[in-house]
């Protein structure tokens, strides 16, 4: 089963876009209703809602040491990728992974 995801607050916008047209399901802070949520609640939506989080935030990285449950944290660097190759590396992660193998767990892309 592919990956969904749910952006944080911290990831760009025009992101969500661009993985929708290639036929990403993602979810942003403002579908969600989150908008200025804490991370804690982002991490508690994605898990409810089986998706993983992206994140280029190291507090979530943090919440995930700590032992918080989610259904999986997709983390980069903001500054490793252009948003160009950002929304290639999402997209073939999305594809290509398991849904239940990211549980609990964090990929660093």
């Amino acid at each position: 089963m592919a990956i969904t995801l749910h952006l944080d607050e911290n990831v760009h916008a025009t992101l969500a876009d661009a993985l929708r047209r290639r036929g990403i399901d993602v979810t942003t802070p403002f579908d969600a209703g989150l908008v200025g949520a804490s991370d804690e609640k982002h991490l508690e939506f994605a898990r409810k809602h089986g998706r993983a989080v992206m994140t280029h935030d190291p507090d979530l990285l943090r919440l995930h040491v700590r032992g918080e449950q989610h259904a999986g944290i997709a983390f980069c660097h903001a500054r490793k990728y252009s948003l160009r190759q950002l929304i290639s590396v999402l997209s073939r992660f999305a594809v290509s992974a398991n849904a239940s193998d990211i549980i609990g767990r964090v990929k660093y892309l």
